[in-house]
């Protein structure tokens, strides 16, 4: 009688290699990764000042207006120092992307075809320039408005010496000036570094996700998980969903909820015909292979 209880394992152990080799490979890709980020938060934290200076700009200029000393507090001893290590590893992970993204590719690339490399590869590409574009949206539009809805809630009291008696002072200043000279009492608004900037990255980081709705909707539209007709007909439950967004993201400011709103409406409208492009791109290409049921062309869209 043949003893074929060693085949199993025989099968395991052929089978254990590439899971082993496949550990090994991702082991590496993470370490580089690992070490990218580490070189990246280094170079970053040489300049974390001048971004922290870059991205106090809109509340700096804010306070400018209102006649204010546009200067930013820290309540502790530590803030300042880690809220510039915050901002070198936010930034660290920006300036790696791109080799952790090829570390990334160089561990998947191996399994697809070639097919599907050519379609994966440039949302690569895509991803980060939309992140960045709605990061910059954010910088230069969304926190200045958000900034100055808030700060316009509060009294902003200059020095008095300043102000009290200077021709080109803003009249609110001048008027804050003399009721606290007189004994009223007043509020001060005196930022702190912390604080400012965790608004700041909450507005950077919601618009750089919303900014991504086109690759995401284009992917599942490769997959075959998503049609451009299907987005068409959830359309007003998409509206509906923005409009949540909307509110929940922005100060309750009508002007930002309207722009934020129009923008990434405007990514949704954009995904629909980036999707309806696939969807026609892939029925070229089944009609090439003579795959393409002529009888489908019916339901083709527009």
């Amino acid at each position: 009688m043949t003893d074929t209880s060693t085949e199993p394992e025989e099968n395991l152990d052929d089978s254990s290699a590439p899971l082993i080799e496949h550990l090994a490979e991702l082991r590496t890709r993470l370490i580089r990764s690992v070490l990218a980020v580490v070189v990246g938060f280094l170079i970053a934290f040489a300049f974390s000042r001048p971004i922290l200076n870059f991205l106090a700009e809109p509340i700096a200029d804010i306070l400018k207006e209102r006649g204010s000393d546009p200067r930013l507090i820290f309540t502790a001893p530590e803030e300042q120092f880690f809220t510039q290590v915050r901002i070198a590893f936010i930034a660290g992970l920006g300036l790696a992307f791109p080799v952790v993204a090829h570390q990334l590719w160089r561990f998947v690339a191996p399994g697809l075809y070639r097919n599907e490399k050519n379609a994966f590869l440039p949302f690569i590409f895509a991803s980060p320039f939309l992140f960045f574009l709605g990061a910059a949206f954010a910088h230069y539009v969304v926190t200045p408005l958000a900034m100055r809805f808030f700060i316009g809630f509060g009294d902003i009291v200059p020095s008095i010496a300043a102000m009290i008696g200077a021709a080109d002072a803003p009249v609110d200043a001048i008027e804050d000036a003399n009721n606290v000279a007189e004994g009223e009492l007043a509020t001060v608004f005196l930022g702190s570094v912390r604080e400012t900037l965790n608004i700041s990255l909450k507005f950077i980081f919601a618009f750089g996700l919303c900014f991504q709705l086109p690759v995401l909707l284009t992917l599942l539209g490769k997959a075959g998980l998503v049609s451009a007709q299907g987005l068409r007909d959830v359309r007003k439950y998409a509206v509906i969903s923005i409009l949540i967004l909307a509110a929940l993201v922005t100060p309750p400011d009508v002007v930002t909820q309207l722009i934020l709103f129009s923008v990434v409406y405007g990514l949704y409208e954009m995904s629909i015909w980036l999707v309806v492009w696939v969807e026609k791109k892939r029925r070229d290409d089944l009609k090439a292979q003579g795959l393409w049921d002529e009888e489908d062309d019916e339901g083709d869209l527009d």
